[in-house]
C-alpha cells in the first residue's frame, strides 16, 4: 500500500535541514578567511580546521561525532531487549571510556608530532605501499558507519512520518554531503553545535511526555518485576563476561582507531586543549545516553495491546532496533514525536559528516598526494577531498538502502577497527621501534584471516573455526561467548612483534638476501656500522643506549631496535 507523506513531519525536517545548510555556509565564509591567513598548506584548513578550534566548539564537534544515530537507537534498543536490558548497555560506558583512554594515551603522541590524519604515522614509518593496503580497512569502516547511521534514520523516519525509508535516506546524504564540501572541517565543527544543541534539547523534552504514557507502568516497578516481560535492568552471567568484556573493549579500544577522533584532536591549538575537550566530551556522552535509556525502560513497561500499534509486540515483529522511534510514535503526542524525529536527525547528521570528511581526508593526503601524484599542488587536493566526500557520501547511502538493519553495518564497522586496526595503531604509536613493514603486514593477514575463519552468526557469516564456550540461542543460532575480537587483535600484536623482530635478525644474519630487504633493514645495519667507525675508538660504544645520527628513512626508534648479529636478543 502507498503511504502518505506526513507533511508537518516533512516540513520540521526540511526547517532543520536548512538551519544546518546556514550554518554550513557561514562556516564555510569562515573557512575561507582562514585559508587567507594560512602560512601552510591550504589542504589543512579543510582537514583540521587550521589547528585553532575554539575549545566549546571542539567539545560540541568531538561529542557529536560519538553520539550518532546508532548511539542513540542502539542504547534504547538494548534496555527494550528483553534478552539483554541494562546490564548490556555497554554504549554508554564504551565510548565515554573510549574518549578518556584516547585523552590519557593517543592524543599526545599525535598532537604533538602535527599530524594531519592518523595514516600519517603509518606512512612515516612502512612507506606508501603498505599504508595504502592499511587505508581500506579505515575507508570501509567509515562507509559501513555512513551506512548505520543512514539506514537508522530511514527507519526511524518511515516510522514516525510515513515518509519512505529511501527518500530519507537520499534527503540527509544530500545534505550532509552539501555542507560538508562547503567548508570542510569548519562546516562540520559548526554544524554539529548546532545538532548537539537540538539534539540535547530534543531528547530531555520527549522524556517526561514518555514517562507520563497511561500506556507504561512504572519504570522503577518494571525494573525488578517481570510484568510485560523480563525485567528492563537484565542481568550478566557470569558465563558471560567474556563476551561482555570483549564487546566493551571493541567500543573502548575501536573507537580511538577512527580517523574521526582524530581530526578533531589535531583541530585543537594544544594537547592540553586536546585531552581537555575529551574528558569533557566524555562527561556530556554520558548524559545524552540518559534519554534513549529511560525510553527504552518504558518501552519494557509498556502494554502494547493499549497502544495503536498493538499485539504483538515490536520485539515480536522484529523491531526492536526500531523502538525508540516506535515508542516517541506511539507513546507520546505528534508533536512530541517531531521532536523526537529531530533528534535523531540531528545524531545522524553528526555522524555522517564527521565520517565522510575524515575518509576523504585519509584519501586526499595519504593516498592521492603522496602516493598517486605527489607534485598535487593545494587546489587540487582540495577538489580531491570534496570529490572524495561526493563518492563516498554515494557508496554510504546506496549501502544504506539496501537493508534497515543498523546492526549490520555497526558490527561490520566496530570489527574492522578493533580486530584489525587496533594492534596496527598501538604498534606504530608506541612501539615503533620494535616493529617494522614485514611485522606490519604479517599482522594484519594474521587478523584478517582468524576474524574470516571466525565469522560471524548474528550476520550470517558462518565460522570455519570452533571457539572455547559457544553455545546455542533459543531459535538455534550459534553464540560465540569467548572474547573473540579481542583475542584476535592481541594476536595480531603479538604476530607483528615477532615477525618485526625475526626478520630483523634473518636480514642481519645474512639468512635472507639483500635484494628481498624491501625496508632496507641491511642499509640501516650499515649506517650503524660506518657509525662505529667514525666514533673515537677511545669511547665505550653502547649501540643500543648511545645518540644515533638521524638517515632518510630511519628514525631514532627504528635503528635502537637493531640488534649487531650474535647478540643475545637476536638469537
Amino acid at each position: 500500500m502507498e503511504m502518505a507523506l506526513n507533511w508537518p513531519g516533512l516540513l520540521s525536517i526540511g526547517v532543520f535541514y536548512l538551519i544546518v545548510l546556514a550554518t554550513g555556509v557561514w562556516a564555510s565564509r569562515k573557512s575561507k578567511r582562514e585559508e587567507r591567513k594560512c602560512t601552510g598548506n591550504l589542504s589543512e584548513v579543510a582537514m583540521v580546521g587550521g589547528r585553532n578550534l575554539n575549545i566549546w566548539v571542539s567539545i560540541f564537534t568531538t561529542t557529536a561525532t560519538w553520539v550518532g544515530g546508532g548511539f542513540i537507537l542502539g542504547n534504547a534498543e538494548v534496555i527494550y531487549d528483553p534478552k539483554r536490558g541494562l546490564a548490556w548497555a555497554i554504549g554508554p560506558i564504551g565510548f565515554s571510556l573510549s574518549l578518556v583512554v584516547g585523552a590519557l594515551f593517543f592524543v599526545k603522541p599525535v598532537r604533538e608530532k602535527n599530524y594531519v590524519t592518523i595514516m600519517d604515522p603509518f606512512q612515516e614509518k612502512y612507506g606508501n605501499t603498505l599504508t595504502a593496503i592499511l587505508f581500506v580497512p579505515s575507508l570501509l569502516a567509515d562507509i559501513f558507519w555512513i551506512a548505520c547511521v543512514l539506514a537508522a534514520l530511514g527507519g526511524t523516519v518511515s516510522v514516525i512520518m510515513d515518509i519512505p525509508s529511501p527518500l530519507a535516506v537520499a534527503l540527509s546524504a544530500a545534505v550532509a554531503v552539501l555542507y560538508t564540501l562547503l567548508g570542510g572541517l569548519y562546516s562540520v565543527a559548526y554544524t554539529d553545535v548546532i545538532q548537539l544543541i537540538f539534539m540535547f534539547l530534543s531528547l530531555w523534552f520527549c522524556v517526561p511526555f514518555i514517562l507520563m504514557s497511561p500506556a507504561s507502568a512504572d519504570i522503577t516497578v518494571t525494573a525488578v518485576t517481570k510484568l510485560y516481560q523480563e525485567p528492563w535492568t537484565g542481568r550478566l552471567k557470569l558465563a558471560d563476561a567474556g563476551r561482555w568484556l570483549d564487546d566493551l573493549l571493541l567500543v573502548t579500544l575501536g573507537g580511538i582507531c577512527y580517523q574521526a577522533f582524530y581530526q578533531r584532536v589535531l583541530a585543537t591549538a594544544t594537547v592540553a586543549q586536546a585531552q581537555f575537550t575529551c574528558y569533557a566530551a566524555s562527561v556530556v556522552c554520558f548524559i545524552l545516553s540518559i534519554p534513549p535509556l529511560l525510553i527504552g525502560a518504558v518501552a519494557a513497561s509498556t502494554d502494547w495491546n493499549q497502544t495503536s500499534f498493538g499485539l504483538p509486540t515490536p520485539f515480536e515483529q522484529g523491531k526492536a532496533g526500531m523502538i525508540l522511534p516506535i515508542s516517541l510514535h506511539h507513546l507520546c503526542p505528534p508533536f512530541v514525536s517531531l521532536a523526537g524525529i529531530g533528534a535523531i536527525a540531528a545524531a545522524v547528521m553528526s555522524s555522517i559528516d564527521s565520517a565522510l570528511l575524515s575518509s576523504a581526508s585519509l584519501f586526499a593526503r595519504n593516498i592521492y598526494k603522496n602516493i598517486i601524484s605527489k607534485r598535487a599542488s593545494e587546489k587540487e587536493i582540495l577538489l580531491v577531498v570534496k570529490v572524495s566526500i561526493l563518492l563516498f557520501g554515494l557508496m554510504g547511502a546506496g549501502l544504506a538502502m539496501t537493508t534497515s538493519s543498523v546492526y549490520v553495518f555497526w558490527m561490520l564497522s566496530g570489527d574492522v577497527m578493533y580486530s584489525v586496526v587496533c594492534a596496527q595503531l598501538i604498534c606504530v604509536l608506541f612501539l615503533p621501534g620494535k616493529v617494522n613493514g614485514y611485522g606490519a603486514l604479517a599482522g594484519l593477514v594474521v587478523g584478517l584471516l582468524l576474524r574470516l575463519l571466525v565469522g560471524e552468526p548474528l550476520l550470517g557469516v558462518p565460522g570455519l573455526m570452533p571457539l572455547p564456550w559457544d553455545s546455542l540461542h533459543d531459535d538455534g543460532r550459534l553464540l560465540h561467548v569467548f572474547p573473540f575480537r579481542t583475542s584476535i587483535m592481541l594476536v595480531s600484536l603479538a604476530t607483528i612483534l615477532v615477525v618485526s623482530r625475526f626478520v630483523t635478525c634473518l636480514f642481519l644474519k645474512g639468512l635472507l638476501p639483500d635484494n628481498w630487504d624491501v625496508y632496507g633493514l641491511g642499509q640501516k645495519m650499515m649506517v650503524l656500522m660506518k657509525d662505529m667507525v667514525d666514533k673515537d675508538p677511545t669511547e665505550k660504544i653502547g649501540l643500543n643506549t648511545r645518540q644515533l645520527y638521524p638517515i632518510p628513512h630511519a628514525n631514532k626508534e627504528d635503528m635502537s631496535s637493531l640488534q649487531w648479529p650474535g647478540v643475545p636478543s637476536c638469537k
